[in-house]
C-alpha cells in the first residue's frame, strides 16, 4: 500500500477523541422542550441566541435541602461568568454579604429596566480594589425565596436573563450581548481574558478546535494548557499537543513532546494507553506501518489488569471542564461520570482500530477486519454507544472497513461503510473538516471505481460546502479530483471551467506551515483588547453557537414522526440559526476592514474574480504540490488553463535543494558561493512551466503563488532558453569565469515578478488604500552584539522547548552594518530616520507609538526561520539588540510583529531567509530538514497583518561584496513613481550585466511579496 493511502487515512486522526473525558448524551435528549420547568432541569439555555447556558452546581455548605445554585457558562469566557442562587429566606436587605464579591464597594446600577418575574429586584454595580473588572449583583424576592445573580458586569444581559428564567420557571426570551466596545468595562474584561486564557479556557479551545479538525490552532492551545497545568492534566495536554504536531508533519517536535511524557504516563492506566495510541498514530503519520504495529502491540508498562484499580480513580475538575468543549448538542446535557475504566475501554477500542490500520497497510487485511469489529464493539459497549465524542472514532473505523472492503474487491460493502461513516459525522458534526474529509474519501473511491460523474459531483460538493474555509486534510485526498478534471492524457485542461474548479479546490489546501502560523496569529488576535480582537472573539463565539444549533437541528431532522413539541423546538432552533447567521455576516463585514483579521482567516475567491483584477500583460501562476503530483494554474485577464507539472513534489524538493546549494551555503559563520547550476535551472523552468513557457516569459508582470519546495526559491533565477545554457558551457570550455553569467535569459530579466501568499491576499493588497503615514522612511538594524552574560540567558526558546531550544549568543555577534539604511535615508531627507544599536531592541520597537507614521519600514538584520535544534520547531523572528527590560529577549518574533501597529506601503526585510527557508548550511548544522515555508508564512504574513501592504524579503543572506545589497536597495528609490517590482528589476539588471555580480547570489535574493505594481514612493 502506498504512502498516499496512509496519509489519506491518518489525516482524519483527531486528538482528544478519547484523550479526555467524553460527552454522554442521554436518550431522547433532543425531545427536551421549553415547556419543561426550569426548576426540574440541571441545565438550561440563557437567552435565545445560544451563547450562554446555566448549569446546576452543588450548593454551598450549610445550604437548605431545596436551595439551588447555578453557574453561567458563556462561550467566550475563560471561566463561568456568573453564579445564580435560589435560597430560602430573605437576603435582599444586605445582598453584598451573602452573594457579592468580598471587599467590593457597590452602588445602584443606573437605568436598570424592570426584571421579568422580579419587578422589585435591585441591581448593584460593584468595584473591588484588587480587580480591574466591575461585577454586577442582582437580588429579588418571591414569597419566602431569594433569587440572586452575581457576575461580570459586562455580562449583565446574561445575568438578567438567567435570573428571570429562574424567577418565572421558564427560559426568558432575549439575546445575550457579548461584551464589545459598547460595554463600559469591555476593555478591562478583554485584558483579563488576555492574561487568563486560563488552563480551563485553553483546554476548551484546544478540544473544540481539535474536534473540528483544526489541528494547528488546537496545538497552540494545548501548548498553552501544558505550560500552566500540572500533574496528569499537563501530561494529557502535552500528549495531545504531540499528536497534533505529528498530524501537522512536525515529526521531530512530536517526538520531543512524547519523550517528555513517556515516563510519567506509564504510571497511569489511562495516560499510558493514550501515549501508546498517540505514538502509534505518530508512526502511521510517517508511513512506518511496521513500527506502528510494533508500538500498538507493546505491553503496557503496567497493565492494570484489575478493573477495581480503574474504578477507584476519579475524574478531576480539569477533565470535567473539558466536557464543555465536547458538548455539541444545542440544549443537550452531558455527564461528568465517564469513568477512567470507561475511558480505558475506549482507548483500547482505539488501539484495535490502529492495530487494524497497521495490519491493512502491511498487507494483512484478513487480520485487520477482526480488530475493526472488536474496536467498534468496545466503543459501542460504553454507555450503549452514546459517548458523543467517540462518533469521530467510530466513523474512522467505518472508513477503515471501507478501505479493507475495497482492497478485497467488495465495492458495494466499501461504499456502504463510507456512507455510514458520513452519516455518523453528518448527524453530530455537520460541516466539520472531518465530515468533508470523509466525503472526499468516498469521492476518491468513486474515482477509482470508474464512477466519474459521482466522484466529480461529490468533490464539487465538498469544495462548495467549505465556502472558502481551509481544509488542510484535503491535501492528501484531492489528487483524483484534479486528475478527473484534467482528463486528457497530456494532463492539460484548456477548458476554463476545469481550471476554475481546480483553482477553487486548491485554495482549501492549506499548507501545514501556514496553518500553524495562522494559529499562532489567531491566538494573538483572540487575546487582544482592541476592537478588532473583540470582533474576532465575537465571530468565534457566534460560530460556536451556530455549530451547536446545526448539530442539534441535524440530530432532530431525521425523526420520522415528530411530536408537536419537538417540531416547535426544531422551528425555534432554525429561527435562532438564521438570526445568528445574519449577525455573523455583519460582524465579518466589520472585521474584513482589519488587516490583522485578513492575515489569520481563511477565505477564497473564484477564478473569474481573480482574472477580473488582473491587467493586460499580467499573469497569476499558482503552484499546487500534493502528495505525488504537482499542478499549475495559469490565469490572465483573457484566459485560464490548468495542467500537471512534469515534476513530482519529491523531485522538486531535490531540484530546489541542489539549486540552493549552488547559490550559497552558510558554514561556520561564513557564506560560501559556488558556480550556479544553470542547467538545472533551465530544466526546472521546463518541468514547471513547459506548457506555458513562451507565454509566461513574455508577460509584463508575473504574480507567482508558490507551494512546496518553491517557497524556498525565487523564480526570477529560472532560465528561459537553451541558448543561455549553451553559451555558458562554451565560455567554460574556453577557460572562462565559471561565476560569469552575463547575457543569461533569466525569467526575471524580461519581466517583473511578485510573490503572492494567497489569491485573496493579492486581491486585498491591490485594493488597499495608500498609507496615511506623514513620514517617508524608518530604517532599523545593526544590533548590539552580546557576550555570554545576562543577555544570553534571556534568549527565547522556540516553542516552550526548554533549554535545548535556546539560540546561541553567537548569532548576535555579527550584526548587519547599517550602511544601507543610511544610504536609503539620505534619499528621503528630513522625512527619514534610522534606529540602530541600543535603540534597536525588541522591547523599544514593540513600545513605539509612531510606527504607523512611516510609509516605508526597512529592517536590516538577521532573520531566523529554522530552529536551534531539530527537535525545536521553527518560530520565525528578526534579531534585535537586547533591552534592559525583563521581557526583552533580543528577538522580534512573528507573533510580536503581528501585534505592531504599522501603516506602511512597503516593508523591506533586508535579512537572511525572510522570504524562504533557511540556508542549506544552516539547516544542516541544525539537523533540520523541514519547515522551509515558515518564513514566507510567518514573518511576511505577520507584517501584512500588522498593516504592511507590500513586503520586500530575501531568500538568503544578502551579500555585501561589490556593494551588491546597497546597489539593490538604493536603486529602489531612484525614480519617483516607479513600481516596486519594476524598480527592483532595474537594480537587478545592473548587477546581472556586470560579470562580477551576474551570479544569482548577488541579485536574485529579494522577492516582492504582495503587489509589485504598487509604486515604491507614492
Amino acid at each position: 500500500m502506498t504512502s498516499k493511502r496512509m496519509k489519506r487515512l491518518t489525516s482524519l486522526m483527531v486528538a482528544g477523541a478519547v484523550g479526555a473525558a467524553a460527552i454522554w448524551t442521554a436518550p431522547n435528549a433532543a425531545q427536551t422542550t421549553k415547556d419543561t420547568p426550569i426548576s426540574l432541569r440541571d441545565t438550561f439555555q440563557v437567552g435565545n441566541n445560544g451563547l450562554c447556558e446555566a448549569q446546576i452546581v452543588e450548593p454551598e455548605a450549610g445550604a437548605g435541602l431545596f436551595d439551588r445554585r447555578y453557574s453561567i457558562i458563556c462561550r467566550d469566557a475563560a471561566a463561568p461568568i456568573g453564579t445564580m442562587w435560589v435560597v430560602r429566606g430573605s437576603h435582599a436587605d444586605k445582598p453584598e454579604s451573602r452573594f457579592g464579591v468580598p471587599g467590593a464597594t457597590c452602588r445602584r446600577a443606573e437605568e436598570a429596566a424592570p426584571l421579568e418575574g422580579l419587578a422589585g429586584a435591585i441591581e448593584l454595580v460593584c468595584d473591588a480594589a484588587d480587580s480591574p473588572l466591575r461585577s454586577r449583583l442582582i437580588v429579588g424576592e418571591i414569597g419566602n425565596r431569594t433569587y440572586a445573580a452575581s457576575g461580570f458586569n459586562a455580562y449583565a444581559s446574561a445575568l438578567r436573563l438567567g435570573l428571570s428564567s429562574l424567577a418565572t420557571d421558564r427560559v426568558a426570551q432575549g439575546s445575550v450581548d457579548i461584551p464589545l466596545t459598547q460595554a463600559t468595562d469591555a476593555l478591562a474584561f478583554a485584558r483579563q481574558q488576555a492574561e487568563a486564557i486560563s488552563a480551563d479556557q485553553a483546554l476548551l479551545e484546544a478540544y473544540r478546535r481539535s474536534n473540528q479538525g483544526e489541528f494547528a490552532e488546537a496545538a497552540e492551545f494545548f501548548a498553552a494548557s501544558a505550560e500552566v497545568l500540572s500533574g496528569k492534566g499537563a501530561i494529557d495536554a502535552r500528549l495531545n499537543e504531540g499528536l497534533l504536531q505529528s498530524n501537522l508533519g512536525n515529526y521531530a517536535e512530536a517526538e520531543r513532546l512524547f519523550g517528555l511524557t513517556r515516563a510519567e504516563a506509564n504510571n497511569d492506566p489511562v495516560l499510558s494507553r493514550l501515549q501508546r495510541n498517540y505514538e502509534t498514530i505518530h508512526a502511521l503519520n510517517q508511513g512506518r506501518a511496521q513500527t506502528a504495529l510494533a508500538r500498538v502491540n507493546e505491553p503496557l508498562a503496567n497493565e492494570f489488569g484489575d478493573p477495581d484499580a480503574l474504578r477507584k480513580l476519579t475524574i478531576g475538575p480539569a477533565i470535567a471542564n473539558r466536557l464543555e468543549a465536547e458538548s455539541q448538542s444545542a440544549g443537550g446535557t452531558y455527564s461528568v461520570t465517564l469513568t477512567p475504566l470507561e475511558r480505558a475501554q475506549l482507548l483500547d477500542g482505539q488501539a484495535n482500530y490502529l492495530r487494524a490500520t497497521a495490519l491493512r497497510l502491511v498487507g494483512r487485511t484478513g487480520e485487520a477486519t477482526q480488530f475493526l469489529r472488536a474496536a467498534d464493539t468496545a466503543m459501542a459497549e460504553v454507555r450503549d454507544g452514546r459517548v458523543e465524542s467517540i462518533i469521530w472514532l467510530r466513523a474512522q473505523v467505518l472508513g477503515e472497513l471501507a478501505e479493507v472492503a475495497e482492497i478485497e474487491s467488495r465495492p458495494a460493502e466499501a461504499e456502504g461503510f463510507h456512507l455510514a461513516g458520513i452519516e455518523l459525522l453528518q448527524g453530530r458534526y455537520p460541516e466539520s473538516p472531518a465530515l468533508q474529509s470523509a466525503r472526499a474519501q468516498l469521492a476518491g473511491f468513486y474515482a477509482r471505481s470508474g464512477r466519474r460523474g459521482d466522484a466529480l459531483a461529490l468533490y464539487r460538493g465538498v469544495v462548495e460546502d467549505a465556502e472558502g474555509r481551509p481544509l488542510p486534510a484535503l491535501r492528501s485526498l484531492m489528487t483524483p479530483y484534479f486528475n478527473l478534471l484534467l482528463g486528457s492524457e497530456q494532463g492539460i485542461a484548456s477548458d476554463a471551467s476545469a481550471a476554475a474548479d481546480i483553482f477553487a479546490a486548491s485554495q482549501l489546501l492549506q499548507r501545514p506551515g501556514l496553518a500553524q502560523t495562522q494559529a499562532v496569529l489567531a491566538r494573538e488576535l483572540s487575546v487582544g483588547s482592541d476592537e478588532a480582537a473583540q470582533l474576532f472573539r465575537k465571530t468565534i463565539n457566534i460560530g460556536r453557537a451556530i455549530e451547536r444549533l446545526r448539530s442539534g437541528i441535524a440530530e432532530m431532522e431525521p425523526v420520522a414522526e415528530m411530536s408537536r413539541e419537538t417540531a416547535q423546538l426544531l422551528a425555534e432552533r432554525q429561527a435562532q440559526l438564521e438570526q445568528l447567521q445574519a449577525e455573523q455576516a455583519q460582524v465579518l463585514e466589520s472585521l474584513a476592514q482589519y488587516p490583522r483579521y485578513r492575515a489569520v482567516t481563511g477565505s477564497a475567491i473564484d477564478l473569474d474574480q481573480l482574472r477580473g483584477i488582473l491587467e493586460a500583460g499580467e499573469v497569476y501562476v499558482k503552484l499546487v504540490t500534493l502528495e505525488e503530483r504537482s499542478f499549475v494554474i495559469y490565469a490572465t485577464k483573457d484566459d485560464a488553463l490548468a495542467y500537471e507539472a512534469a515534476i513530482a513534489p519529491e523531485e522538486l524538493e531535490e531540484a530546489v535543494d541542489r539549486l540552493r546549494e549552488s547559490i550559497a551555503i552558510a558554514e561556520g559563520g561564513q557564506v560560501l558561493t559556488f558556480p550556479f547550476d544553470i542547467e538545472r535551472s533551465r530544466k526546472l523552468y521546463l518541468s514547471l512551466f513547459e506548457p506555458v513557457a513562451d507565454r509566461l516569459s513574455a508577460q509584463r508582470h508575473i504574480v507567482f503563488e508558490p507551494d512546496g519546495a518553491m517557497l524556498r526559491l525565487p523564480i526570477n533565477l529560472l532560465v528561459t532558453d537553451d541558448e543561455s545554457v549553451e553559451r555558458y558551457k562554451e565560455r567554460l570550455a574556453e577557460n572562462g569565469d565559471d561565476y560569469d553569467f552575463t547575457g543569461t535569459k533569466w525569467l526575471g530579466r524580461g519581466t517583473q515578478i511578485s510573490t503572492s501568499v494567497a489569491a485573496t491576499a493579492f486581491r486585498d493588497v491591490r485594493a488597499a488604500a495608500p498609507s496615511d503615514g506623514a513620514k517617508s522612511y524608518l530604517g532599523l538594524g545593526e544590533n548590539t552584539p552580546i557576550g555570554e552574560g545576562a543577555g544570553a540567558s534571556r534568549t527565547r526558546a522556540a516553542l516552550a522547548g526548554g533549554e535545548d531550544c535556546v539560540w546561541s549568543p553567537n548569532i548576535w555577534a555579527n550584526p548587519i552594518a547599517a550602511d544601507e539604511l543610511y544610504t536609503a535615508a539620505e534619499r528621503f531627507g528630513a522625512g527619514a530616520a534610522v534606529v540602530t544599536r541600543d535603540e534597536f531592541t525588541d522591547s523599544k520597537i514593540r513600545s513605539r507609538e509612531d510606527l504607523a507614521d512611516y510609509r516605508i519600514l526597512h529592517f536590516a538584520t538577521h532573520g531566523l526561520v529554522t530552529a536551534p535544534q531539530p527537535e525545536c520547531p521553527p518560530r520565525p523572528a528578526l534579531l534585535t539588540s537586547f533591552g534592559g527590560e525583563e521581557d526583552s529577549d533580543g528577538l522580534l518574533s512573528f507573533a510580536e510583529i503581528f501585534g505592531l501597529r504599522i501603516d506602511a506601503d512597503l516593508v523591506i526585510l533586508s535579512a537572511c531567509d525572510t522570504a524562504g527557508g533557511a540556508t542549506v548550511g544552516a539547516t544542516r548544522e541544525a539537523g533540520v530538514t523541514s519547515g522551509g515555508d515558515f518564513a514566507l508564512d510567518g514573518l511576511v504574513r505577520a507584517f501584512v497583518g500588522a498593516g504592511g501592504r507590500t513586503i520586500l524579503a530575501s531568500h538568503w543572506p544578502v551579500p555585501d561584496d561589490y556593494d551588491a545589497t546597497k546597489r539593490l536597495i538604493s536603486g529602489l528609490f531612484e525614480t519617483d513613481g516607479a513600481s516596486t517590482a519594476g524598480a527592483l528589476r532595474t537594480s537587478q539588471l545592473e548587477l546581472m550585466d556586470s560579470a562580477e555580480t551576474s551570479h544569482p547570489f548577488y541579485w536574485a535574493a529579494f522577492a516582492v511579496v504582495g503587489d509589485g505594481t504598487i509604486p515604491v514612493r507614492r
